[in-house]
Parts: structure tokens; sequence; C-alpha cells
């Protein structure tokens, strides 16, 4: 732990696969981290050297996103953090409403600072940025996929025009050229930025290298935002000042026992691969909204299915993922809020039945996904544990009652085979 018993360095994630995500980064780089699910109550102290807050607040109205997020940043600070991240998706995934150009603004005005970097890049995940401009391996943002997405489509790989969008205050950029130059050179041109009036300025970063020096040149910010890749240089700053002793055992978590299941809404590619890896050789059931519109008991089926094969020690899929061109029938047939919304509460009830039926592993597919299971679930503390894939970590519930054992994952994360990998993890 620290030497003051105090967390170092607070973050607030804008969905809940995101916030382990971040923690993942931090427990690689030897830092004990714990992640709440929600603002935990005034008053409530936990100790960890990174504390993460898991909000859901990527798609909601960026006036509520700034709410949540101002109050957990209140907490954060009683919890003695001396620097704060915010983060969001390595994919960038906002509107032009926001929420994330609202939500740094809001962040920045509260801590009283002029200044904070935006980059997104994930290097390991094959996120990259390059004069601004975002790509998913070898494609711009725009023809990843990502141009479909159900509730926030980009179809502008600029991240500097994307971002301007969504503030009042200036944006600039910080090219590659001054990144590969090193954390003075970077220091200098924020410098720059600030007296030509720059609030925000989106940073360039094609390697692990980049976000490391990325991390030395804004030690001293009090605010950082973007992906979890921007975590990586973090830690190094709190021992350079001998505030931090890495943590040999940051990632050990004890055992867990109990049935398992795997539970996906995401309909990104990624997840589209994992699922019909599963479905190829394993039991699965597949989750129809417009049969939940209906009114007819999916949910209980999908219960009663799983049920089935538990009797036969089988692990089950169960799963609302689809390709876009069926998503979009289905938003335009009920809209696209109440067709998220029918699928999340379906998955979040079938998660409730199966934790009464003895299942304590879950692997959870989709940002909303795991935010709607997670809260099913009533898990309020998570501890980090080891990666499973670049980006996802074997989680566990902190606090009374019995253990349960999470893998939360991004939609566009993961191996195809990554429900096999994430339930040996767990």
């Amino acid at each position: 732990m620290t030497q003051a018993a105090q967390a170092l360095l607070g973050c607030i994630a804008d969905d809940f696969t995101g916030a382990t995500d971040l923690a993942n980064m931090l427990v690689r780089g030897g830092m004990r981290t714990v992640q709440t699910i929600g603002v935990p109550a005034a008053g409530t102290r936990i100790e960890a050297d990174a504390l993460v807050v898991a909000l859901k607040s990527r798609t909601i109205a960026a006036q509520d996103a700034v709410r949540q997020s101002l109050d957990a940043l209140e907490w954060l600070r009683a919890q003695g953090c001396r620097q704060f991240v915010f983060k969001y998706c390595s994919t960038f995934d906002s509107t032009d409403e926001g929420n994330i150009g609202p939500v740094a603004d809001a962040l920045l005005d509260a801590l009283k600072d002029d200044f904070t970097i935006a980059c997104p890049a994930f290097p390991e995940n094959g996120r990259t940025i390059f004069r601004g401009y975002l790509f998913v391996g070898d494609v711009l943002l725009n023809e990843s996929g990502m141009e479909h997405h159900p509730l926030t489509p980009m179809t502008d790989p600029n991240l500097v025009r994307v971002l301007q969008r969504q503030t009042k205050s200036k944006v600039g950029l910080i090219r590659y050229d001054t990144i590969a130059q090193g954390a003075d050179a970077i220091r200098a041109r924020i410098g720059e930025l600030k007296r030509d009036g720059v609030r925000l300025a989106v940073a360039d970063a094609v390697s692990d290298a980049n976000l490391y020096v990325l991390g030395d040149a804004c030690r001293d910010l009090a605010l950082i935002t973007g992906g979890s890749g921007i975590a990586l240089g973090l830690p190094q700053n709190f021992r350079a000042t001998n505030l931090l002793a890495h943590a040999e055992h940051a990632a050990d978590l004890p055992k867990t026992e109990g049935k398992a299941v795997v539970l996906a809404g995401s309909a990104s590619k990624a997840t589209n691969a994992q699922v019909a890896h599963w479905r190829a050789s394993k039991p699965s059931f597949r989750i129809d909204p417009l049969a939940l519109s209906r009114g007819e008991p999916v949910a209980q089926n999908a219960v009663d299915f799983a049920r089935e094969h538990f009797a036969k020690d089988e692990t089950v899929l169960i799963y609302a993922t689809s390709s876009p061109d069926e998503v979009k029938a289905v938003q335009k047939e009920l809209g696209v809020e109440k067709a998220g919304h029918l699928v999340e509460e379906a998955l979040a009830s079938i998660a409730r039945s199966l934790r009464d039926a003895g299942v304590r592993k879950f692997v959870v597919a989709g940002g909303e996904t795991s935010g709607a299971v997670v809260q099913a679930l009533g898990v309020q503390t998570l501890r980090i544990g080891p990666q499973i894939d670049p980006g996802v970590p074997a989680t566990q519930c902190v606090g009374a009652g019995e253990a349960i054992a999470l893998a939360l994952k991004s939609g566009n994360f993961g191996a195809t085979d990554f429900f096999d990998k994430a339930l040996k993890a767990l």
C-alpha cells in the first residue's frame, strides 16, 4: 500500500468494462486497485493505491454524465487522490453532444485547472492515433465497423474535429513528431498550446512506448483523459517520488467455486466472432428482442435452458448478439432505446436467477450489458485480478456474502476464443 494508506490515483470510467480495462492496466503496473460500481456513499473509505469508479454514463444525457462524474470526483478527492483520470473507450465512443467533451470540461473546472490531454490510444488492442486520426488495426475508425454502432456511430476518424464538436473549449493536437522527441518536448508543446488558448489536446500515440512517455510528460497535470492505455505510464510517476512501492502480488485473487455462465449483449465484430466460435461446439440460447417486446417468457426460457445444461455439467452462452443489419431491423421496429433496454433488462433478470441457481462465475460481453448485469447482482466493489486478454482482467466481488467472479469484456475486445479463456481464468 501507499505510505499514507491513501489512494494516489483516482479514476472515473464512463462504463463498467472500460473501468475494469483501466484497472487491469494499473494492476499490471504494480498498483493495488479496487473498482467501485457507481459512486460509494459519502464517508466510505477504501484502502488501495488506485481507485476506479465505474459509471454507466457513456450514452446518457450529457448533463447527467457531468453530474455523475462530478460526484465521483468529489468522492475520489475525499480519498486523498493526487491525480485523476477520466477514462472512455479506445474507439472514442460518443456523439456530437458528448459525453467526452462536456465531462472533461466539467472536471477541469472542478479541479480549477486549464489543460488536459485526450488520448484513447490502446496499441496492444490495435487502437493508434496519428496526426489526430484514430485507427483500429489497419483501418480508420469510420471503416472499422464502429460506423455501425447502434448508440454511438463513429463516422469521423479525426478526433480533433470530433472533440471540438462536443466542447466550447479550444481543441489542439500534440503530434507524433513531438511525442517522438520525448517528455520534455511534450511539456514544451503543452506550454505552447496553453498560451494559444487550447484547453484540450488530442495526443498521438502509436506504441506503448509513446504512452509511457506521455505519462511522464503529464505527471503534473491534475486531470488526464483517455483510454485505458494512458494508464501505462502513470504508476512510474508515483514510484519516482517514493509514493508507491511495486506490489508484486497486486493481481492475486482467491479461487471462486460454483457454476459458470456466459452472457453476451454486444453487437460488435469481436463479440459476434466469439459467439460464433462458442456456438460451433457448445450450447447457446438466443435472446430475441422482438419476442421480448411481445411479452414472451424469454428470460425464464433462458434460465430453464441453462439449468438443463448445468445438470449435465455444461456451461452455456446466453446471447443477444446480432449482426449490424439485424440490429438495425430490430431498432427500426422497436426504437433504439427500447430495443437496448429490453435486452439489458432480460440479461439482468437472467443473471439474478442464475445466481440463485448457484452460478458464481459470470463472463459478460458488452459495456452496457456488463453494467446491467453488475447492477442486477448487487455488486458494489471489485478486486482486480490477472489479465485474460488485453484490456480484460479477471475480477472478484468484494464484500459480504458468497464471492462472485466476473470477466467484464468491452464488446470490441478479446480473441475469438475469449469465452473459453475467461472461464478458465475465473
